[in-house]
């Protein structure tokens, strides 16, 4: 484990401190206030600085996460909801929407409010108000390192209908400054059924900020719509925030490295001595990323959204020939990994592993 600028040892920690806590662990709460009363939450501390909050009750999805003291995310007004709220018809899901490091849409559809036949849906669908079962803490020692990791089970299902199961696995070392997602989708019924998912990863201010900047390893970006279109030439700056501002939204279509690897990030390099929040993750299992940015007043957020399909409403998928299916019993795996970037050094390292990838 390392801490600080040297290499420990299990044996020499152990010497060193009545409770592994001390260097990093997790710990288990329930919140007690508001439309958050009964969520249960475990807090991640890598004991470097990177401290995260999982929800096993909305999807093992990430709300508040920081970086020695230094928030990193965006936190909508809605702050985090019980899945007891949430409001499947139309835009209903903008009411229990948290924002936070992790917010995952999906499992069958995602997108704009719409119709699929002659089913209606609602924005970007259930999943984030899905509670999971089958919480496991499995933090441990494995050698030298301390690995903080927690699971759980998330089901999509209904009778007559689609069958999903997401195996969700959070883990962080101590002494890292990164966290890994393993998700393991599998159909578990007995016809094809349709498999969006995407992963709305969301900063805020002070990351987020005038002196900020994305960094996508895209081969293609396109506009989602006319207003997007005129925002284009910016699209991976951003500004303060802008009285009466309207959302943009990109599409873009991603190149892979040597290993499969896509990229994304934001840099804030006057923020500090230069801080930034990395993602990787596979480009075969995600070809897409929607970048969402919002600079109006109060409502101030960009996201990176790593997906598996363009981020439009599973009928419109359907009639492109773009909606993602799995077959009876078919599983998938995807990963991704989310991390900080401190200092000029690390900062260009990444801009240059982008750049690679995007040939």
């Amino acid at each position: 484990m390392r801490i600080g600028n040297r290499d420990y040892t299990r044996a020499e920690i152990l010497r060193r401190v009545g409770n592994v806590n001390q260097v990093g662990g997790t710990r288990h709460t329930v919140l007690a206030e508001g439309r958050a009363t009964g969520i249960a939450a475990i807090d991640f501390d890598t004991g470097a600085g990177l401290r995260f909050t999982v929800l096993p009750d909305r999807g093992m999805d990430i709300s508040a996460a920081s970086y020695k003291g230094v928030n990193l995310v965006y936190l909508t007004p809605n702050g985090e909801v019980h899945p007891a709220f949430y409001e499947p018809e139309g835009l209903g899901w903008l009411h229990t929407f948290f924002g936070g490091l992790l917010t995952t849409c999906g499992l069958t559809t995602l997108g704009a409010p719409g119709r699929d036949g002659d089913e209606d849906l609602g924005l970007h669908g259930r999943y984030a108000a899905t509670p999971g079962r089958q919480v496991c803490d499995r933090t441990r020692w494995e050698g030298d390192d301390y690995i903080l990791e927690a699971s759980a089970v998330m089901e999509e299902c209904r009778l007559f209908g689609d069958k999903i199961r997401l195996t969700r696995t959070i883990s962080a070392h101590a002494g890292a400054r990164s966290l890994a997602i393993r998700d393991v989708v599998e159909n578990f019924g007995y016809r094809p059924s349709p498999f969006t998912i995407l992963y709305h990863i969301n900063f805020g201010f002070p990351l987020l900020d005038a002196s900020s900047r994305a960094v996508v390893s895209a081969a293609e970006s396109t506009p989602r719509d006319a207003r997007s279109a005129q925002g284009m030439d910016e699209m991976l700056a951003f500004s303060a925030p802008v009285p009466g501002c309207e959302e943009q939204n990109f599409s873009h279509r991603m190149s892979l490295d040597a290993h499969g690897d896509s990229y994304a990030g934001l840099i804030n390099r006057e923020l500090h001595d230069g801080l930034g929040v990395y993602i990787r993750f596979d480009g075969r299992a995600l070809p897409y990323l929607n970048e969402w940015k919002m600079m109006g007043e109060g409502d101030y957020v960009a996201a990176l959204e790593p997906c598996n399909a363009p981020c439009d409403n599973r009928g419109v998928l359907r009639q492109r020939g773009l909606l993602p299916f799995l077959a009876p019993g078919e599983t998938q795996e995807i990963r991704v990994e989310i991390g900080v970037l401190e200092g000029e050094a690390e900062i260009r390292a990444f801009e240059q592993r982008a750049a690679e990838a995007r040939g």
